[in-house]
């Protein structure tokens, strides 16, 4: 039986690491977490959300714009990280509304589509 989600996976071209840290680890705030050993030659890193994680790996040749697929992070205060987001220059884009959220979406630096979400 599928118990949860263990992880997810974004990506970011290679060699962007610091740039993906700026954003991920300051701007939003999300903790690194250590990867094992066997897989830190391979760039990216981890990053802990609750009691899951965020893997961040590294691949050139993907048009990230065009894609649906997209973390959603459950936050407490929507209208405080829309204001953060744009004063860090980040647009934010209006998502069709689901009874009992609200929520709204916006591009990483990278092109990943990224939603954050409030139930009301």
């Amino acid at each position: 039986m599928i118990q949860g989600i263990h992880h997810v996976q974004i990506t970011i071209p290679k060699g962007e690491e610091t740039r993906a840290r700026a954003f991920y680890c300051g701007v939003l705030g999300l903790p690194e977490i250590e990867k094992p050993a066997s897989l830190q030659g391979r760039g990216g890193f981890w990053l802990e959300v609750g009691d899951q994680s965020v893997h961040v790996g590294t691949e050139d040749g993907v048009d990230r714009l065009s894609t649906k697929g997209h973390v959603a992070y459950a936050v407490t205060d929507l209208a405080e990280w829309g204001q953060k987001l744009e004063a860090e220059g980040i647009e934010r884009l209006t998502g069709i509304p689901i009874p009992g959220f609200d929520r709204f979406e916006f591009r990483d630096p990278f092109g990943n589509r990224v939603e954050m979400i409030q139930a009301l």
